[in-house]
């Protein structure tokens, strides 16, 4: 099977485009723009929907990019923000009938496909980034399924934490992405012991989630189901964080 490859820039979206069919190519921009359009439609009659680090409630009729948001960030208690990544992958995917996709949006991927994947590990300057992946098994990923990294060193996202890296699984790579921002967020603390365990008690609080892998400095803690783990070799940077097998 042949992958092929484009990138996607609308505004503040870029997003990484990988699947088997590039006659898709064309419907893929016109779904992540109507997306985008559906969404600052909204904001502009609901500015706290952009402003917010908490919750949001939403009307019923909404575009679905909103009600997903909201929704993902009631899961996680953080603002629909700080999922806007993962809901454009997810959307995408979602609406994109190929058999083997995968939509990365500045780290927030979401994926289906019938072959292995291995997602690499970037975590800014830690001496663990790009030294690991997560194989991700095709039985796993034949539906749609999310894994997304938030950071409090790398990228111009707000996070109020320490960690180099959060990275979450889950069903939903819009519900992957809250988490891992809201997760990030709890990184704090004296030292780095006390700021995994602040992270993980955090964690503790967030459902539909698969599992959590998180990474201070060359220090990880992990909660719940993540995928083997497996060694990379390769000091990948951001953006280039998946391989196919």
């Amino acid at each position: 099977m042949q992958w092929f490859k484009k990138r996607i820039t609308i505004k503040e979206t870029n997003l990484l485009l990988k699947i088997d069919d590039k006659r898709y190519f064309k419907k893929a921009e016109s779904v992540v723009y109507k997306l985008r359009h559906d969404l600052e439609g909204y904001i502009r009659t609901n500015p706290m929907f952009l402003l917010s680090y908490d919750p949001i409630d939403v009307e019923e009729n909404v575009p679905e990019i909103v009600r997903l948001m909201a929704t993902a960030g009631k899961i996680a208690n953080v603002g629909p923000m700080a999922s806007v990544a993962g809901a454009i992958s997810e959307l995408l995917v979602k609406n994109i009938t190929a058999k083997n996709i995968i939509a990365e949006n500045g780290g927030d991927i979401c994926l289906r496909s019938e072959k292995d994947v291995v997602v690499g590990l970037y975590a800014g300057n830690s001496n663990i980034s790009g030294e690991i992946g997560f194989k991700l098994k095709k039985e796993k990923i034949k539906r749609i399924y999310g894994v997304c990294t938030s950071s409090s060193t790398v990228g111009h996202s707000v996070s109020f934490g320490e960690a180099d890296a959060v990275t979450v699984f889950a069903k939903s790579s819009a519900i992957a992405d809250a988490a891992a921002t809201a997760i990030c967020n709890a990184s704090k603390g004296n030292d780095i012991d006390e700021m995994i365990n602040n992270a993980l008690e955090k964690a503790d609080e967030i459902e539909k989630v698969d599992g959590i892998f998180i990474v201070v400095k060359d220090k990880v803690g992990i909660k719940g189901k993540i995928p083997e783990l497996i060694r990379t070799n390769k000091k990948i940077t951001l953006g280039e964080l998946f391989d196919v097998y």
